[in-house]
């Protein structure tokens, strides 16, 4: 396997990134080409971090594209991550880290093989500890909004401090600070930011105004406290 060590940034900067900026936006759609002015209007909206899920048509080409296009201007992952095989194809298209909606420990064995970051997905106390045992950089807690949203994540929080929580499901600019203040360490944004309908009538600056206002948002919230 060869890994494309000259376009991935080290683990530590990328996990600090994703700390700093705060928002992992969830790029799904019917199309690379729409995936493809998702990112960039995500971008130019201020969020430099995009995760592309497998269940975007040939992710892993596409993945390789946007790396190619946008060059160290936003640090891009691979979503949707299910098993190693996935996992490794991921990386061989320069993915700087691997979410999951679940707990895959061969996954998570890959990502550490490699020294990527890796955050898999998890619900329960169990599968939180099992999944920062294995190795995990940060949880992906989903779908957080199911479960209670913000008072679960805090909830979750008050025994496992030491666990990096990243809620994803049902996230947006009105419920951000609630999860800010609960302790997520970023949090993850599919549907109330990326619109692919949006994107195929050409309305582009609808994404990229979101973008704004939740990097605006997340920015006022940690000022605030």
């Amino acid at each position: 396997m060869t890994m494309p060590s000259n376009v991935r940034p080290p683990r530590a900067e990328v996990l600090s990134r994703i700390e700093e900026i705060g928002i992992v936006p969830v790029i799904r759609s019917p199309s690379a080409d729409v995936a493809l002015r998702a990112v960039e209007a995500i971008v130019e909206g201020g969020i430099p971090i995009c995760e592309i899920t497998m269940t975007v048509p040939d992710a892993p080409a596409l993945i390789r594209a946007v790396i190619g296009r946008l060059g160290d201007r936003a640090l891009v992952g691979a979503g949707t991550v299910l098993d190693a095989a996935a996992a490794t194809v991921c990386l061989e298209a320069g993915a700087a880290f691997l979410v999951g909606p679940g707990l895959d420990l061969d996954v998570v064995a890959v990502a550490r093989k490699h020294d990527v970051a890796v955050m898999p997905g998890a619900l329960t106390p169990t599968e939180v500890i099992t999944a920062w045992r294995a190795g995990a950089d940060m949880v992906k807690i989903f779908p957080v909004s199911a479960m209670g949203g913000a008072s679960y994540l805090r909830a979750l929080r008050a025994p496992l401090p030491q666990v990096k929580l990243l809620p994803t499901g049902g996230i947006n600019v009105s419920n951000l600070a609630d999860y800010v203040q609960a302790g997520a360490a970023a949090v993850g944004i599919g549907g109330e930011l990326v619109d692919p309908a949006a994107i195929a009538r050409g309305e582009a600056g609808v994404i990229t105004e979101r973008a704004r206002a939740l990097r605006a948002e997340i920015t006022r919230v940690r000022g605030a406290r």
